[in-house]
């Protein structure tokens, strides 16, 4: 590998954890401002306009209050839980490609920080490894409750990781490939014209249930409402009720990565990825730049496209919290099972009909 390779590497492992650690904090406010928004009340309001630097004083509390840590805890494991949550929501979005490659120096170089030929598998792979820091977290409580709690979790993710992974079966059979860049380049192709318009063949078009099963499942997937049964603060059985200070924070900050990940997967998956949004493609041709110019440009601009789509499926996760109430756990099973894997399967068998008739 060149100095330059090494480089671009780094600014782009760089890049991805800066902006993996940057999502806790916003959303954090963007989460406490839509309940308010929703609940018809202020929320954060005084530090900064609207309250966006309220982030900036919770931080400080969290990283200086005071830590007691039980006695009765098994300390090793007590202590990498919570690391084990974050590490891999930070590889996991290590794969999601944010750009067409780009040329530096004679050098092509593909807008992800790990280029893998196995795609998405590597993306199941390490987000079921999260579920062990749930389920040491709460053992290592030494804590009934927090040990109910990762109990929930792993029955709760084991259930849910099958029908994760059957939904986008069928984007694999449409597309011929595992690995998210050639899906995301595929989906620039185009699936009806009609008229002027153009329906560009995204994966919501070309498989509306496996989208939806997906949505759903990233929900459970994330641990949050409708599927936040592994905390369940109201009945004060969640897995982590024996940590607090930056120990809590860090699980807080897996959740919000989680949901990162899960949104950057339904839009590179099922929205194009990186594709421009309308306008930006007329916006482009309209500069007039050098082909240099317009390499970078058009990179900024694929950035700022996935960025959005990302942020609405963020925001997406906020309402459903608090417009949806909690399942039961009975249905949260039975909605698994019953429901999501069965659809799963049908998605399968419509997606190859519909491969074997040419209608995709």
């Amino acid at each position: 590998m060149t100095a330059l390779e090494w480089y671009v590497t780094a600014a782009k492992i760089v890049l991805v954890i800066g902006l993996l650690l940057s999502v806790a904090p916003v959303m954090n406010w963007v989460e406490r401002r839509g309940a308010a928004l929703i609940q018809n009340r202020l929320g954060p309001n005084r530090i900064g306009p609207w309250g966006m630097f309220q982030i900036i004083p919770d931080g400080i509390k969290f990283m200086f209050k005071e830590d007691p840590i039980p006695k009765h805890v098994n300390g090793f494991y007590y202590f990498i839980a919570p690391i084990i949550v974050l590490i891999p929501a930070c590889m996991t979005f290590a794969v999601i490609p944010f750009g067409d490659p780009i040329t530096i120096m004679g050098q092509v170089f593909k807008m992800q920080t790990a280029d893998l030929n196995v795609g998405f598998l590597y993306i199941f792979a390490m987000a079921s490894l999260g579920v062990y820091g749930l389920i040491i977290g709460g053992w290592a409580s030494n804590n009934k409750f927090a040990l109910l709690g990762s109990m929930r979790s792993s029955s709760q993710m084991i259930s849910y990781e099958l029908s994760l992974g059957l939904s986008v079966i069928g984007m694999v059979m449409v597309f011929s490939t595992i690995e998210l860049g050639p899906m995301v380049q595929r989906q620039a192709e185009t699936l009806w014209q009609i008229g002027p318009l153009a329906i560009p063949k995204w994966g919501i078009f070309v498989q509306p249930l496996g989208c939806l099963i997906f949505i759903i499942v990233s929900f459970a997937e994330a641990n949050r409402l409708p599927f936040d049964l592994p905390e369940g603060e109201p009945e004060i059985v969640g897995f982590h009720v024996e940590y607090g200070s930056m120990k809590f924070a860090t699980f807080m900050m897996g959740e919000y990565m989680n949901m990162a990940v899960g949104s950057g997967l339904i839009a590179t998956l099922y929205f194009g990825g990186y594709q421009l949004l309308p306008g930006f493609g007329l916006l482009l041709d309209s500069l007039q730049l050098s082909p240099t110019g317009y390499m970078w440009a058009k990179l900024a601009l694929q950035n700022v496209s996935l960025g959005v789509k990302v942020g609405l499926f963020m925001w997406l996760f906020v309402w459903v919290r608090w417009t949806v109430p909690r399942f039961r756990y009975d249905q949260l099973m039975d909605l698994g099972w019953k429901m999501l894997l069965p659809l799963s399967l049908f998605n399968i068998f419509i997606t190859a009909v519909m491969i074997y008739l040419g209608w995709v």
